[in-house]
């Protein structure tokens, strides 16, 4: 099956990003057509500055491949080398209601937090549909959150084939992944976002990690008390980064009384270094390779071209319009 999916580089990685996408992404290279793309379009909704734009972008390239991506295995490219996402976009802008953006519940979300209300981020996912049709997925990893999103890219590509399909699939309709991890909360207990500053970084020094960990928000219970393990933020990221057995003894420790939030921060402390302290070394590795990373994701973006261009002189033939003729190594250069 050809699985696609992309990371915004608008901040830094966190570990919300990793159990709710990263791990899973990962796992799927082993066994599917996988495609993975670095949204630097997306990002332009948040930010503005181009020096932090490109080494953002680049950081989210080295954070995968420290984490096991395999580029014999999957492709990574950057959402910018595949114009033919635009183009697309524009298209589907041209057949797609102002109703549909309006009940998009991330948009509404995002507005509560304080976001600028810019067409970028009202139209976001008329161009992750797009990102999404492009390599003709056929299935998008998502949380429960992102669903509606793949609701949405399924919606659009029905009205497209409708208008000017004739009776013919040319845009495949999608479906949603389930990703296995829950909804990672952030340090204050709501979801962890880059865009609310709750975040705990996947690369920082082990110091500045621990450091955020610790300051992780719990009640006020004292220490010689029972503790809810089901309301803790510290108890539900260790639940997501540790086995069953381990947790079987923290939720018995918490209700037995005696036992300081201290003591379980402090283990989640130890089992982030686990789980990333290899990775941080073979990122420290690639950031001196510089050709290395810029190949990767050239040859990611060649392998997507090779998809997208085929699909789009359907869609375009589809539509009525004519571009002008060009040799198939331009196409794919």
């Amino acid at each position: 099956m050809r699985v696609l999916s992309g990371i915004q580089s608008s901040g830094k990685l966190h570990l919300g990003n990793y159990l709710g996408a990263l791990k899973q992404h990962i796992e799927l290279q082993n066994d599917n057509d996988c495609f993975f793309f670095i949204a630097n379009y997306h990002a332009l909704t948040t930010v503005h500055d181009p020096d932090l734009a490109r080494q953002l972008t680049r950081d989210v390239a080295l954070d995968y491949l420290a984490l096991g991506l395999d580029p014999k295995k999957a492709a990574l490219y950057r959402q910018t080398d595949l114009p033919q996402v635009c183009e697309l976009q524009w298209i589907l802008s041209c057949v797609t209601g102002k109703g549909l953006l309006e009940r998009a519940v991330s948009y509404k979300d995002k507005l509560e937090k304080g976001l600028q209300a810019s067409m970028g981020l009202f139209c976001y996912p008329i161009l992750q549909a797009a990102d999404i049709l492009i390599v003709e997925a056929d299935w998008v990893p998502v949380g429960k959150d992102q669903v509606q999103h793949i609701e949405m890219t399924a919606d659009m590509a029905g009205y497209f084939n409708n208008t000017f399909g004739g009776g013919e699939e040319i845009l495949k309709i999608p479906k949603a992944r389930l990703n296995q991890a829950f909804t990672v909360p952030g340090i204050d207990g709501q979801k962890m976002s880059k865009s609310y500053g709750n975040a705990i970084d996947l690369f920082d020094t082990p110091k500045r990690t621990k450091k955020r960990i610790m300051g992780i928000v719990t009640d006020s219970t004292p220490v010689e008390d029972p503790k809810d393990p089901t309301t803790c933020n510290v108890f539900a990221m260790l639940s997501l980064m540790a086995d069953e057995d381990e947790m079987t003894e923290w939720r018995e420790r918490y209700r037995a009384g005696g036992m300081g939030y201290g003591d379980v921060k402090k283990r989640l402390a130890e089992r982030f270094e686990e789980m990333f302290g290899s990775a941080r070394e073979r990122r420290a590795e690639l950031e001196q390779d510089e050709t290395f990373v810029e190949d990767v994701l050239v040859d990611g973006a060649k392998r997507a071209k090779a998809i997208a261009e085929p699909l789009m002189e359907k869609v375009r033939n589809a539509c009525g319009l004519r571009t002008a003729a060009l040799p198939s190594d331009k196409l794919l250069s």
